[in-house]
């Protein structure tokens, strides 16, 4: 038998959540994969079409209620009941935008420029577009498609091929 480890060639990863730390987690997994060279898919469906809709690529949230490993500054756990306070989810979600801010990560859609720019595909799901009533004109232009699952696991063929579910 043999030991030899195979290089991952494929990352195919799905974006269903809208938060902006679940769309930013999609977005920094493709975009090192990208940077190492390996090829790479993105299949944005449900929820996760915030990522890559021009009208709310710029306006996520961060998930305060029902989030236990959300922290405050200094490490404290999040008592999740305040979230439910007006005000305290764009708070929090200011304070993530402005921490990322200071890593210079870049803004949804530079993210999305520098994956495609890097030989990396971004999809849209057709059966999430058509309930949620969007047309391809309301997604990002980085957005290669807009796929069936099916047509975005042919994609995802091959040996070496990982699929995440972010």
């Amino acid at each position: 038998m043999s030991t030899e480890k195979k290089p991952l060639e494929k990352v195919c990863l799905i974006c269903a959540k809208g938060t902006l730390e679940d769309v930013y987690a999609t977005l920094v997994m493709a975009n090192g994969a990208v940077m190492e060279g390996i090829e790479t898919y993105v299949f944005f469906t449900f929820f996760g079409l915030d990522g890559i809709t021009k009208k709310t690529m710029h306006k996520l949230h961060t998930a305060t209620l029902g989030n236990p490993a959300l922290r405050m500054p200094g490490g404290l756990p999040f008592p999740s009941l305040l979230g439910m306070l007006p005000g305290v989810e764009a708070g929090v979600s200011s304070m993530m935008r402005k921490g990322m801010e200071e890593l210079d990560m870049p803004p949804v859609d530079e993210f999305l420029e520098m994956i495609t720019a890097g030989g990396g595909e971004i999809y849209a799901c057709k059966l999430a577009m058509d309930m949620f009533k969007l047309t391809k004109d309301d997604l990002h232009e980085e957005v290669s498609d807009v796929l069936t699952i099916g047509q975005f696991y042919e994609k995802c063929d091959g040996d070496h091929t990982q699929i995440i579910f972010t």
